[in-house]
């Protein structure tokens, strides 16, 4: 999986992105600053009000333009529009691939049309090669995830993707170990039919092609709330609890694949209020608004909670800061006088 992560973005993604004229170019960078830099490196990144005051009074800047300074630090850090699309495009590709394979998959076996038929004749179920290779590659992909979460932006959800991918991982290993595969490929195919529609959303999103990625997240939102408030409980849900139960009665097994599918229907749950909330905002509006899980800071990052209590002062400091000790709006000596 990381081969082919780092083939497909090298490539594939990145002339495709080139072709389609999307910049490469990353944030804004904020102006160089020996002590907030000090600051952001070595205290904190999201300093509180009561230091954002002492930084004001020690730069003879306001508060506003210090937090507007450490919002365009913390961007800086984060990947440029080129960067992103290529990474969607990747996991476009594997979705796309890995939901084809396991439709065509699926479409031969007789648990998809009848989901009594996962369980006839457990545990002595044969392990076929396809089915094999299926689950291989997605839990590959789903370990690739959690690693990778680590070093990719943070996003406001983390905790919550995190948890998810914890759980997927061990909901296949799980499955795998205890051999209840069959029901394991009927809800590997169905979440990825979403996340297909979502990548190809952002993807047309860094392209700069709004209406497209308007359309894109908006079906994207019918097919995600459909698969995984509809279909999943009525269709997963309903055949563990139930049908698995009148089959071979209560065992250990039953009672952890329930639980670990609970807790995905509960994610599922929390991801449908954000993406319903982003859709009526889309629909009011006319425009679709940043979700969510967006890699780029929120509104709420600029709208900073700490008041606007001082004025825009000259870039030359002044109050007898100035000459020497003074140049282009911060001190050239000094250090923060707050403590940590």
């Amino acid at each position: 999986v990381f081969f082919f992560h780092s083939f497909s973005c090298r490539f594939i993604a990145k002339p495709c992105a080139l072709g389609l004229k999307v910049q490469a170019n990353g944030p804004q960078k904020a102006q160089p600053n020996a002590i907030l830099e000090k600051v952001f490196t070595a205290i904190t990144k999201h300093p509180d009000e009561k230091r954002l005051e002492g930084l004001s009074k020690q730069l003879d800047w306001d508060v506003r333009s210090i937090q507007r300074w450490f919002r365009q630090r913390r961007n800086q850090e984060k990947p440029s529009t080129l960067t992103k699309f290529c990474e969607s495009m990747w996991r476009f590709t594997f979705y796309l691939y890995i939901f084809t394979y396991g439709v065509r998959f699926l479409k031969k076996t007789p648990w998809l049309w009848n989901t009594r038929q996962c369980w006839n004749g457990y545990p002595n179920q044969p392990l076929m090669p396809d089915l094999h290779y299926y689950y291989i590659v997605e839990l590959s992909f789903y370990w690739s995830l959690m690693f990778s979460q680590f070093i990719d932006i943070k996003r406001k959800d983390f905790g919550i993707m995190f948890i998810h991918h914890i759980v997927t991982v061990i909901l296949i290993t799980f499955s795998y170990i205890t051999n209840l595969t069959r029901v394991g490929t009927l809800t590997l195919c169905l979440h990825d039919a979403a996340d297909i529609v979502l990548e190809a959303a952002k993807m047309a999103n860094y392209c700069k092609c709004q209406k497209l990625s308007d359309l894109l997240f908006l079906t994207f939102a019918i097919v995600f709330i459909v698969s995984r408030l509809g279909i999943y409980p009525l269709w997963i849900l309903n055949t563990t609890s139930f049908e698995l139960y009148e089959a071979l009665g209560n065992f250990p097994a039953w009672w952890v694949l329930n639980m670990l599918l609970a807790v995905l229907q509960v994610l599922h749950c929390f991801w449908s209020y954000l993406i319903v909330k982003a859709a009526y905002k889309a629909i009011s509006k006319g425009k679709v608004t940043k979700d969510d899980r967006s890699d780029i800071e929120t509104s709420s990052d600029e709208e900073e909670t700490v008041p606007r209590s001082k004025t825009l002062h000259s870039p030359i400091t002044s109050n007898g800061t100035g000459g020497a000790n003074g140049t282009n709006g911060y001190l050239t000596s000094g250090t923060c006088s707050e403590e940590h």
